[in-house]
This record gives C-alpha cells, structure tokens and sequence, in this order.
C-alpha cells in the first residue's frame, strides 16, 4: 500500500486551507500591513489574523515591527515563503489557462 509522503501532505494541508494561497499571492507583491490586506481581500479581520498567525508559526511569513508612532507592522514573505512563489505562479498560469468563467459559478 502506497502511503503520501508525510511532508507533502503537511504541506498540501497548508496550501490548501482556506485563504492562505491569497495571502501568499499578496504577499508576493511585495510587504503589507494588515488594513492593506484586509482591504484587499474578501476576508474578516480575525480569520485573516488567525491565517496571518499560522503562516508565521509555519516560518513562511516574517511579522515585521516598526518602533515609529504609531507602530508600523508590515508583513513579509521570508525565504521559505518566497521558494513558494514559483508554486503560485504555476496555480495562477494553469487557472488562467483551464479554470473557465461556466467554472466560477460554482464558487461561493
């Protein structure tokens, strides 16, 4: 019996929980603060907290503070995050290519 390999299976977990492949997509633009993203995203301020603290814990996002006042806190991908960015772009490539517009209707 053929087992999934424990480490691609964390990490399809990871990538597949909900909003976390946005969150990486907008980090890839470059740093942002936590309004930018919540305004950027169709998502609530505590589930976006919730992803942003788990993509921490993971090391593939860095929560950057700044002692200006008031405080500036930035986050960022970290190099782990950023070896992600090549996966991403795949996913966008293939969804631009096979993911037709009959197919967003079933989205929610």
């Amino acid at each position: 019996m053929n087992q999934l390999c424990p480490r691609f299976e964390k990490a399809m977990g990871l990538l597949s929980t909900r909003w976390v492949g946005l969150i990486l997509f907008e980090l890839l633009k470059g740093a942002k603060r936590f309004s930018e993203m919540e305004a950027d995203l169709p998502i609530s301020g505590r589930l976006l907290s919730d992803r942003l603290k788990l993509l921490e814990k993971e090391g593939i996002i860095q929560r950057n503070i700044y002692s200006e006042f008031p405080v500036r806190i930035e986050y960022t991908l970290s190099e782990k995050g950023k070896a992600l960015e090549p996966v991403i772009k795949d996913i966008q490539q293939w969804a631009e290519e096979y993911i037709t517009m009959d197919d967003l209707k079933d989205v929610e």
